[in-house]
């Protein structure tokens, strides 16, 4: 199984809570998320990113997909231009 992890930086923390929903709906529509995990800062400290997404796909091929897939590059546009920075982790468990 792998792990997808990806922390967020906005521009405006407000858009934290607009990008949850959008990323919650990509598990509806994209095979290949086998789970999805959205949460966004609720203490907004100084080392505080505002939103953390977590998937978990069967292999390095399906999280591919998935980045390659309609629904989640129409939220990569949408989201890129509100982002200060995005910090990413991928690892595999058994």
């Amino acid at each position: 199984m792998l792990t997808h992890v990806v922390l967020m930086k906005f521009s405006d923390a407000g858009d934290a809570a607009k990008a949850r929903p959008r990323l919650e709906e990509l598990a509806e529509v994209v095979p290949q998320i086998r789970s999805l995990e959205v949460a966004v800062d609720e203490l907004a400290t100084d080392v505080s990113w505002h939103l953390f997404l977590r998937t978990t796909h069967r292999d390095a091929g399906d999280l591919r997909a998935y980045q390659d897939h309609p629904a989640h590059r129409e939220f990569g546009a949408w989201v890129r231009p509100l982002l200060v920075s995005r910090a990413v982790v991928d690892y595999t468990t058994p």
